[in-house]
C-alpha cells in the first residue's frame, strides 16, 4: 500500500526573536511504525513550502496515494498579540487532496487531538486517531490492505450510520520503531529553532497539565536509554546534526532517569549540543543533575509552568517560588534558561502583574515571554470563568482560538505589557 503522511504545521514555535520552526517528529514516528515491507510510505512537510496546495496537489497525483494521514500540530499558536488559526489551512489541504482522490483519509497529531471530535466536525476527513497513533495507524493501514475491521481500535474517530462521531478513547503509543527523518529537510530544520527533536519519554501528552512529579509512575513509557543514545548516534552519521532538543515536557522527570542519559552521552561521546524543558520542581534540580546536563552539553533549558488549570487554589508566590528556585539553580551551574508568564489569568489584578513583573526582573532569564491571556479551553475553569463574564457563550466553538483576559486588567494589560518589552530586548509580548 502507498501512503502518503502529510505535516500541515507551518506556525513557528513563538520564542519571540528565535526563530524556532519544529520539525514534525510525530509523525516520523508514525512513518516509522508502517511496516517497510508492507507499505510504500512518504512523507510530505508542508513547513517551508512557499506554494502549499500546488505542492500537495503535485505529490498526489504523482505518488498516487491509497491511504493519506494528515497530522495537525497545532490548534493555533497560542498568540492573543498575533493569533494564527491553524484548522483552516489544514481544512484547505485536506480539500485539495478529496479534490483529487476518493482514497482514505486520516487525521490526528496533536492538535486533533487536544478536541478529537470538534476537529473531526471541521474537518471532516474520513477517519481521525486520537492520541498517540502510532500502533494504531499502522494497524488502520494493515486492516484496510486486508479488508478487516478497524472501527474498535484505539482512538478511531469516525461517524456511526446515524452521522453520529465517535470516539475510541485515546490512542497510546510506545516506541516501537526509530522515527523515519530521510524524507524531512534535518540540515534546515537545524538551522530554523532549538535543534531537531528527540524524544525519550511518554505522559500524557493531551491533558492540560505538566507532568511533575518526581518519579517513574507519571510516564507511561520511559524510553530506553540505549536507544535514544543511538538515535542521537543516528542523527550525527546520517545527517550531521549536532544540535538536538529533548521535546519532554520535563527533562529532569524522572531525577535519575535524566542523571542516567546525561551521563551515557558523555559514555558515548557523543559531543552534541541540546536544549530541553526542564520541570519547575526543585527536588528535581538539584546540583549533580544541573552539573550533568552542562557538561553532557546542555546549552539552553525552557522552564516549564507546573501550574495547571487550578491557579485559584495557590497563591501567586507559592507558584511562583518553585520557579524562582529552580533559576537559581541554573544560575549557579551556568546554564541559560527561558521562561514564560502569563498576564490576565483568572484573578489577575494590577498587583499581581507588578509582582510578576518584579519576579522577572528579579531572576534576568535569558529570554522571557510575556504572554496575554489564556488560550480558553472547554471544560476548565478559565472557560467557566469567560462564560460567567460573558467573554464566550456554552455554544461557543474552541477549536477557534478565544483568549480570557481578566477584567481587573483587561483595558490596559497590553499598553503595560508592551512599555515592559521596549526597554528590556531580552522580554518579547506574545
Amino acid at each position: 500500500m502507498r501512503i502518503l503522511l502529510i505535516a500541515t504545521n507551518r506556525h513557528q514555535r513563538l520564542m519571540g526573536r528565535m526563530n524556532a520552526q519544529p520539525a514534525p517528529i510525530g509523525l516520523a514516528y508514525i512513518a516509522g511504525h508502517l511496516d517497510p515491507d508492507r507499505h510504500d510510505v512518504k512523507v510530505l512537510d508542508l513547513m517551508f513550502s512557499d506554494d502549499f496546495l500546488g505542492e500537495t496537489e503535485r505529490t498526489v497525483r504523482e505518488f498516487q496515494p491509497n491511504l493519506i494521514g494528515i497530522s495537525l500540530r497545532n490548534l493555533d499558536n497560542v498568540s492573543y498579540m498575533d493569533t494564527q488559526w491553524a484548522l483552516p489551512a489544514t481544512k484547505d489541504v485536506l480539500e485539495k487532496v478529496r479534490s483529487i482522490t476518493e482514497v482514505p483519509i486520516v487525521c490526528g497529531g496533536p492538535g486533533f487531538s487536544l478536541l478529537p471530535e470538534a476537529c473531526f466536525d471541521y474537518l471532516t476527513p474520513d477517519l481521525g486517531i486520537a492520541g498517540d497513533a502510532g500502533e494504531t495507524f499502522a494497524q488502520l493501514a494493515d486492516a484496510l490492505e486486508s479488508g478487516e475491521t478497524y472501527h474498535n481500535l484505539p482512538g478511531m474517530v469516525y461517524r456511526d450510520d446515524t452521522g453520529m462521531i465517535v470516539r475510541q478513547g485515546m490512542a497510546y503509543s510506545q516506541f516501537a520503531r526509530p522515527p523515519r527523518l530521510d524524507q524531512l529537510d534535518m540540515a534546515r530544520y537545524e538551522k530554523a529553532g532549538f535543534g531537531i527533536g528527540v524524544v525519550t519519554k511518554l505522559g500524557d501528552a493531551f491533558s492540560n497539565s505538566i507532568i511533575a512529579e518526581n518519579n517513574t509512575s507519571s510516564w507511561r513509557v520511559l524510553r530506553p536509554i540505549e536507544e535514544v543514545i543511538n538515535e542521537i548516534q543516528g542523527l550525527k552519521e546520517n545527517y550531521g546534526l549536532r544540535k538536538i532538543f529533548f521535546i519532554d515536557s520535563g527533562f529532569n522527570v524522572p531525577l535519575t532517569y535524566a542523571k542516567t542519559l546525561c551521563r551515557s552521552i558523555m559514555d558515548a561521546d557523543l559531543k552534541v549540543h541540546w536544549n530541553s524543558y526542564l520541570a519547575p520542581v526543585p527536588e528535581s534540580c538539584d546540583d549533580e543533575v544541573l552539573d550533568l546536563m552542562r557538561e553532557a552539553g546542555s546549552g539552553l533549558v525552557i522552564v516549564t509552568n507546573r501550574a495547571r488549570e487550578d491557579t485559584e487554589r495557590q497563591t501567586l508566590e507559592s507558584r511562583l517560588e518553585p520557579i524562582r528556585q529552580v533559576c537559581q539553580k541554573c544560575d549557579k551551574a551556568g546554564i541559560h534558561y527561558v521562561i514564560s508568564q502569563t498576564f490576565g489569568e483568572p484573578g489577575e489584578t494590577k498587583q499581581t502583574v507588578e509582582t510578576k513583573l518584579g519576579f522577572l526582573n528579579e531572576i534576568e532569564p535569558a529570554l522571557a515571554n510575556l504572554r496575554v491571556g489564556v488560550r480558553i479551553r472547554p471544560d476548565t475553569p478559565t472557560a467557566d470563568a469567560a462564560i460567567k463574564e460573558g467573554i464566550i457563550s456554552h455554544e461557543n466553538d474552541l477549536i477557534s482560538p478565544s483568549f480570557y483576559i481578566a477584567e481587573p486588567v483587561r483595558d490596559w494589560i497590553v499598553d503595560r505589557l508592551k512599555s515592559e518589552t521596549e526597554t528590556n530586548p531580552r522580554w518579547n509580548l506574545v
